[in-house]
């Protein structure tokens, strides 16, 4: 996510860069896995979004994993996106 923000945007604040940092170490807590995979699997996602429609980089972008009971009430890993799409791209570009 921060090479997406980061090439829209421009350097990011500091406020901003310990947040997502932050953001990561929880997610890295409750998915049980590193750090650099799940910062890994954020630009992927988002650059595949990317691919189909422009999207608006914005405080409101959050993708995250949490921990939710399912309906066998498993505690089980959930990859939750909030993206916000400014509109749908006309053509895919190869």
């Amino acid at each position: 996510m921060s090479w997406l923000t980061n090439l829209i945007k421009g350097k990011q604040s500091s406020k901003n860069v310990a947040k997502e940092r932050l953001m990561l170490v929880l997610a890295h807590d409750r998915a049980n896995c590193s750090t650099e995979l799940l910062e890994a699997m954020k630009n992927d996602i988002l650059a595949v979004i990317a691919k189909y429609m422009d999207i608006e980089e914005t405080e409101g972008l959050d993708i995250s994993i949490t921990r939710e009971r399912n309906d066998r009430n498993e505690n089980v890993p959930v990859l939750t996106a909030n993206i916000p799409i400014t509109k749908m791209k006309k053509q895919i570009d190869a």
